[in-house]
């Protein structure tokens, strides 16, 4: 057997990108084994599951070229997600020598001549399963199932996919995430029952992120979580405050987050520079990396695009669901050196671009199959040693799941409703909810509150299932310990190296604030209402000198604490944020 297994056509393992670091022309190891087992057992059914970046395009279409030069097969069916991937797939296909058509319509009935077969979604499967199931029917054919969890997101979906391929002579299903938020039963998938008596998909071949990570396969992800105070009006009445992350309510939480991702506040712009700053870092190594802002809406998704426009001084390329250029704008952001992307959730499996190295999640989705699957767009490594940032908020459910990125989990039936043990929100909308655009419920939501303010300070790193960092202020030399991680680095230096900028930090924290052997008499009373009052007149004229200088809100708080002194805006005294206000005052009317 040789290095690309039956001496068959060299396609890059991680297409389309090149090869990762030291792979290129030659199979991938978990690639190869799959392959044999494959072609071992020749099953009707096959369930691939392998993490985002792993090569799984690779493998299938090196099955389909063997299928078809054994004459076992002689069409293909590719079923996707989306009509972005159907392109996608078309593309790698015809680097093997497969013709698919990724333009077929039902109302065609026929692919037009000298293709082999046609990519379609689901969607237009389960539209017309009479149709799809005679196509199958009159050809020995191989139906290759993209993302086979999305046969569950509506029973539809499922029963026309069931009635439109079972007659296939083979189908082979590939899946990054083969969990799913609810219990809809996937098509063409095995379960087994577990020693609990829950039903779980049986894969045949699985091939996780932890693995790929120590074959060099993908990125090591650092998770930069981000905190802040945020302060919004309840549909009530009521002025409500909290700071993000704190141990509150669900619904505390939940309306402090839709805070923090307010365009008109001030975390997301100061999180939005942060990221901007470390993809900065990460180009010095990585000439061409890029950046892509996972919004919740169309409306958000500009503003953001606003905002980075102003930060970096170069638009944005904004992916949004009704522009029909949206597939040809991935593709041009793809190939060039734009810094940013800007798209709402539903980018999350339509959108593979080999050269994001850094993330904003700056999203209220939280599934753990969205999560998984938008952190999936950064892992594909190009080369040995590029490393993934992905921006967040400070919020539990986040927090959680970003720590458990490399648990491996099997889609489990059977699953009691009030059953949360698996990190499944009972109440997560399917798949299908989540990825698309927001409207009627986004408006209701967005009206049960008005967002008043919202101010970032850095929290901590989340990597590898440890947490790193003691916190600080924007623009303080303990966020900038983190931000300016080098960009190449595997994952045991990314672990060294973070280690090593925590003890830096609690270092210059005990030389801070020493311990006292002297007795510490009685500290005054804070009036905290005059305490808050001079953060909101912090903030406003923060926001207002930003306005007019165009310096991002973290960079005036950075510059300001320079010059005044002090800790964080959070932590500042009556005395220090007086200080500040008349700096920044000394600014408007012209004094240095």
């Amino acid at each position: 057997m040789t290095d690309t297994l039956f001496g068959g056509p060299a396609l890059p393992p991680a297409y389309p990108e090149r090869a990762a670091w030291g792979t290129a022309q030659k199979l991938r190891a978990w690639q190869a084994q799959a392959i044999e087992k494959y072609f071992a057992e020749s099953p009707q059914d096959f369930l691939a599951v392998a993490t985002p970046g792993a090569g799984k395009t690779t493998f299938a279409l090196r099955v389909a070229t063997e299928l078809i030069d054994r004459g076992i097969v002689n069409r293909v069916t590719i079923v996707t997600p989306t009509d972005h991937l159907k392109r996608q797939w078309a593309d790698a296909a015809a680097r093997v020598g497969i013709s698919i058509d990724p333009n077929f319509k039902n109302a065609d009935g026929k692919h037009g001549r000298g293709f082999t077969g046609v990519a379609v979604t689901y969607a237009q499967v389960a539209s017309k399963p009479i149709l799809h199931r005679a196509k199958t029917e009159a050809a020995r054919t191989l139906v290759i199932l993209d993302e086979i969890h999305h046969g569950g997101d509506a029973l539809s979906w499922g029963d026309g996919i069931r009635e439109a391929f079972d007659p296939a002579v083979r189908r082979l299903s590939l899946t990054g995430t083969p969990f799913r938020s609810d219990t809809a039963a996937i098509p063409f998938v095995d379960y087994v029952q577990d020693r609990d008596g829950i039903r779980r998909s049986k894969a045949d071949y699985t091939y996780g992120y932890g693995e790929a990570l120590k074959d060099h396969v993908v990125r090591p992800v650092m998770f930069m979580a981000y905190s802040g105070q945020m302060r919004w009006r309840t549909s009530a009445g009521e002025e409500m405050a909290a700071s993000l992350g704190a141990p509150v309510t669900k619904d505390i939480t939940s309306q402090a987050w839709r805070t923090a991702l307010n365009p008109a506040g001030e975390w997301i712009p100061s999180v939005l520079a942060a990221a901007d700053q470390r993809l900065t870092q990460v180009r010095r190594s990585v000439p061409d990396a890029g950046g892509l802002v996972i919004a919740t809406d169309h409306e958000d998704a500009r503003a953001y695009a606003g905002q980075l426009k102003k930060i970096t001084g170069e638009s944005p390329t904004v992916i949004l669901s009704d522009d029909a250029k949206a597939s040809g704008k991935i593709e041009e952001f793809s190939a060039g050196g734009k810094r940013w992307m800007v798209a709402v959730r539903m980018v999350s499996e339509g959108v593979d671009v080999p050269r994001l190295a850094v993330g904003v999640y700056a999203t209220s989705t939280a599934t753990p199959l969205f999560f998984a699957q938008a952190v999936g767009r950064f892992v594909r490594a190009r080369k040995r040693g590029e490393t993934a940032s992905v921006f967040l908020p400070s919020v539990p459910n986040l927090m959680a799941l970003a720590n458990q990125l490399e648990l491996e989990r099997d889609h489990a039936l059977d699953r009691p409703d009030k059953d949360d043990a698996d990190g499944f929100a009972t109440e997560d909308a399917e798949m299908i909810e989540a990825n698309r655009e927001e409207k009627g419920s986004d408006t209701l939501e967005k009206m049960k509150f008005e967002a008043l303010e919202s101010q970032a300070s850095f929290d901590r790193v989340l990597f590898d299932g440890g947490e790193f960092g003691t916190g600080g202020e924007l623009g303080s030399e303990d966020e900038q310990d983190f931000l300016g991680i080098p960009g190449l680095l595997d994952a045991e230096q990314v672990s060294v190296l973070l280690r090593q900028r925590q003890a830096e930090q609690q270092t210059r924290r005990k030389r801070r604030n020493p311990d006292s052997s002297q007795p510490s008499t009685a500290a005054p009373v804070v009036d905290h209402r005059m305490l808050m009052d001079l953060r909101n007149e912090l903030a406003k004229n923060v926001s207002a000198w930003s306005a007019r200088s165009g310096m991002p809100h973290g960079m005036v708080h950075s510059e300001l604490r320079r010059l005044c002194g002090g800790p964080a805006v959070a932590q500042a005294n009556e005395g220090q944020l007086q200080e500040r206000l008349k700096k920044l005052q000394d600014w408007f009317i012209g004094r240095k």
